[in-house]
């Protein structure tokens, strides 16, 4: 017979584990995937609207202000609405909405604009964008919480 002390002392075998890369692999293989959707579409955009070298980026300026705006709508749906599988969210957040919003495309913007001498345009791009995204993240996860609850703002 044993005592309560010794059964709580029992140590109990662990289920295996699957090896980190084999756990991740799915993960990678998703946010791989979205992100060539989402970088094919930001390219489709930039095609559709080209901007001038020395103009004000407007494409990808607006492409980031989207991405961001999408991302406050999917961040709420997924957090406090409904429950997803678990690669849902690398694959659409951090996949085609990464690929999607470019601010590796925006720090090359800047640095043209600078190069053209259009320092105005890239301080004002360099300000605006961040503040756009931010706002529209904000915005946008905000009136996807008002919708949903069915309040009145």
């Amino acid at each position: 017979m044993t005592t309560p002390e010794a059964e709580s002392l029992r140590v109990t075998a662990a289920a295996p584990r699957l090896p980190a890369w084999r756990a991740q692999a799915p993960v990678v293989a998703v946010i791989a995937l979205g992100g060539a959707a989402g970088a094919a579409a930001r390219y489709a955009a930039l095609l559709a609207w080209p901007t001038a070298a020395t103009g004000f980026p407007w494409t990808t300026f607006w492409i980031n202000v989207a991405g961001c705006a999408v991302i406050g709508v999917f961040m709420v749906v997924i957090t406090e609405v409904r429950p997803v599988h678990r690669l849902v969210r690398p694959f659409f957040g951090t996949g085609v909405l990464g690929g999607f919003t470019t601010f590796s495309t925006y720090a090359v913007d800047i640095q043209q604009l600078v190069d053209h001498g259009r320092t105005g345009t890239a301080l004002a791009y360099l300000a605006a964008t961040p503040l756009a995204a931010l706002t529209a993240v904000w915005c946008a996860a905000t009136a996807t919480r008002r919708f949903l609850t069915g309040r009145q703002p």
